[in-house]
């Protein structure tokens, strides 16, 4: 089993979760984030224009059985891309273990 942590831009998250379910891959976890990157990100208030590296992305955390790794990552990286700086990255981790909570199950089959 694999864990993908995907951190995109909040703009295309509608757009990465509609092509995840397309593919089957029906469960995630996600939180809104903040962080420092690359991209500089101008602001203009007033007529003023300042810039600040504080960044507002959503981060995706998903696991899957093996099977389904390359899918859930070329899927990722087709629908969050943008061709822009500040598009985010993919994080791919190994997942020795899994537990259902409510029947103590255990293994793959509880990702289904």
């Amino acid at each position: 089993m694999k864990k993908i942590e995907a951190i995109i831009r909040k703009s295309k998250f509608s757009t990465v979760k509609k092509a995840l379910h397309e593919v089957g891959v029906n469960f995630l976890t996600y939180w809104d984030v903040t962080g420092l990157g690359n991209e500089q990100v101008g602001h203009v208030y007033r007529g003023v224009s300042y810039s600040t590296s504080d960044i507002q992305r959503r981060y995706l955390s998903i696991v899957v059985n093996d099977d389904f790794e390359q899918i859930t990552i070329d899927t990722i990286l087709k629908a969050a891309a943008t061709g822009d700086v500040g598009d985010g990255k993919i994080f791919v981790s190994q997942i020795d273990e899994v537990y259902r909570i409510r029947t103590g199950e255990q293994g793959g089959e509880t990702l289904k």
